[in-house]
């Protein structure tokens, strides 16, 4: 059972507590060279210091590409911070925060990363048919060639991130401490769609852009839950964001790139929430637990997480 594996290691309240503010810290000090760049430019050009209050100023001082790798990289220093405290503060083989296979199976990251890719190709295909005017092609070879790197090295390291700190550390952490599996998986998918509302898109869009975000974590945490591992979460979640910075951007979007299409529409937000949401996750479920088949749905996202009767056995001898 994976969020009982927590109890194989050191899962003292505490822990968690100290761990979530070293990441915390760690992940703002990766953010100073992004916020240093910044100022730097705005003072060259005569601006204001203050400029950068505005978000959406923020994200457009610097090159596209820049301004990408600087955000992914407090990620990535969030992630080192983050294996660190599994490893030394928990005492935890990164294995048991991963999944409860003997090794992490990289078919299901794959299953995962393709899922979601082909799923958002697909239907970028088709919308961009169906509505061309919607789209404005602004693929340019070298800006595209930079991104594509900066994409394929940081953004797994930024969803895995998220993916460790979400699924993996507090979804254990909280279910070995609560003991049931429901509660991990509401507060994680709130939490998860809470860090995403300093969005532009939540500006753009309004609040109702959570239900997409909140939904996302759901989704993950079942996969997790039901799978029994990150695998697919990791990939899935990978496979998300790396399509979604090469393919398509918006000048509202986080992710403001130099992809390959440019999205010139007013979003509609009921239908960019309702298909996703609504429709498109029931369905990535439905897939995943064929392939892998999935069972006993009640007992694995709402049952209780006891601690492993041999665990149990060697604490009463070592008494």
């Amino acid at each position: 059972m994976f969020i009982a594996q927590a109890f194989k290691s050191y899962h003292d309240w505490w822990r968690y507590a100290v761990g979530i503010i070293i990441v915390f810290i760690a992940a703002q000090l990766g953010s100073i060279p992004f916020i240093l760049a910044a100022t730097v430019k705005v003072m060259q050009e005569g601006g204001s210091i203050y400029d950068l209050d505005d978000v959406s100023k923020l994200m457009t001082v610097l090159d596209s590409n820049l301004t990408l790798f600087l955000m992914l990289l407090s990620f990535a220093v969030g992630l080192a911070a983050l294996l660190f405290v599994i490893k030394y503060l928990h005492k935890q083989p990164l294995i048991e925060a991963t999944t409860t296979r003997k090794k992490i199976d990289w078919n299901r990251f794959f299953v995962g990363f393709g899922l979601v890719a082909i799923t958002t190709i697909v239907l970028t295909a088709i919308d961009y048919n169906l509505n061309p005017q919607d789209y404005e092609v602004q693929f340019q070879l070298w800006p595209f060639l930079i991104l594509a790197l900066v994409v394929i090295i940081f953004i797994p390291l930024q969803t895995s991130m998220e993916e460790y700190l979400f699924r993996g550390y507090l979804m254990q952490g909280i279910g070995v401490l609560a003991k049931n599996r429901w509660l991990p998986l509401i507060l994680t998918s709130v939490l998860f769609g809470a860090l995403h509302l300093a969005n532009p898109e939540v500006e753009k869009l309004g609040n109702i852009i959570m239900v997409y975000y909140i939904g996302t974590g759901f989704l993950l945490g079942i996969m997790t839950l039901m799978d029994e591992g990150l695998e697919l979460a990791l990939g899935f979640h990978a496979g998300n964001n790396m399509i979604a910075a090469l393919l398509v951007t918006a000048d509202w979007t986080v992710f403001s790139t130099n992809s390959i299409l440019k999205d010139i529409s007013e979003p509609a937000v009921g239908i960019d929430i309702v298909i996703p949401v609504l429709i498109l996750y029931p369905i990535y479920l439905l897939i995943l637990a064929r392939k892998y088949k999935w069972k006993n749905w009640s007992e694995k996202l709402f049952g209780r997480v006891e601690k492993p009767v041999d665990l149990e056995k060697i604490e009463r001898d070592y008494l």
